[in-house]
């Protein structure tokens, strides 16, 4: 007697791995979707407000909430250049940058070695998020980030890119050759070095500061940086490579402990 296709035991497990597989990938997808949802409330705009601008609010990169609720993390490079008097932070999405919705900011702490910024706001606390353990992250994690690319050129929505860890690796390559040595850099290696995650998701002008956070837990382990360190490893290429990095929580983490 001939044994069905559904009763082969090989053509069975083949059925039940696609299906385990489908079930794996759509809790998966679900978990993000949750995660966002949780993740979009705590993520913030930071620019400068000028009452005499045309416009009066410009954006300068993303930030999210930590610690109390009044507390937001963003690069250090993001609020460098902005006058103190002038510091706001954005909260809420929508089309137009209304003064209801912004929030007084002054810098409270800062780590120009880890190019990392934290900032105290008026009013209210926001949901905070949970800072993760960067330590246990391993190349080939995947992990997602929220910001505002683009500046408000897209309009001020939060949007979250999908990215996977490709590389842990150092933040500054040597030289390649001599004429990149210059002084700065030299100082750069003198004053030591880390490691950096490198992404294989595309981040654009104005995620600067944005979570890279565990698609599941919703857990921080990481701040998307575009400049700090693309001058330390690109420096050598004319082109920009489109590769993101983050640096790992672990050194925000230091720095709101040191407060």
């Amino acid at each position: 007697m001939k044994t069905g296709a559904f009763g082969n035991p090989r053509t069975l497990l083949k059925i039940f791995s696609l299906l385990a597989l489908g079930v794996i990938m759509s809790t998966a997808h679900a978990g993000l979707i949750e995660t966002i949802e949780r993740v979009k409330p705590s993520t913030v705009v930071i620019g400068s407000y000028k009452i005499s601008g045309s416009p009066q609010f410009a954006m300068r990169g993303t930030g999210f909430v930590v610690g109390d609720g009044n507390l937001i993390a963003t690069n250090d490079h993001v609020t460098s250049e902005i006058a103190d008097a002038e510091l706001v932070v954005r909260v809420g999405a929508g089309p137009a940058p209304g003064e209801s919705r912004l929030r007084r900011a002054r810098v409270v702490a800062t780590s120009k070695a880890h190019d990392l910024a934290v900032l105290r706001i008026e009013g209210a606390p926001l949901p905070a998020m949970k800072l993760g353990n960067s330590d246990t992250v391993r190349e080939g994690q995947t992990a997602a980030f929220t910001g505002f690319p683009i500046g408000g050129a897209l309009g001020f929505s939060p949007v979250t890119h999908r990215a996977t860890v490709s590389s842990i690796t150092p933040l500054a390559l040597p030289g390649g050759n001599s004429n990149q040595l210059n002084e700065k850099f030299i100082q750069h290696i003198k004053s030591g070095t880390y490691d950096i995650f490198q992404l294989d998701a595309t981040a654009y002008p104005g995620n600067s500061g944005s979570p890279l956070f565990d698609v599941d837990t919703g857990e921080v382990i990481g701040i998307i940086n575009m400049v700090f360190i693309k001058g330390r490893r690109e420096a050598a290429l004319s082109q920009p490579s489109g590769i993101t990095y983050a640096i790992p929580s672990i050194h925000l983490k230091n720095l709101l402990s040191q407060r």
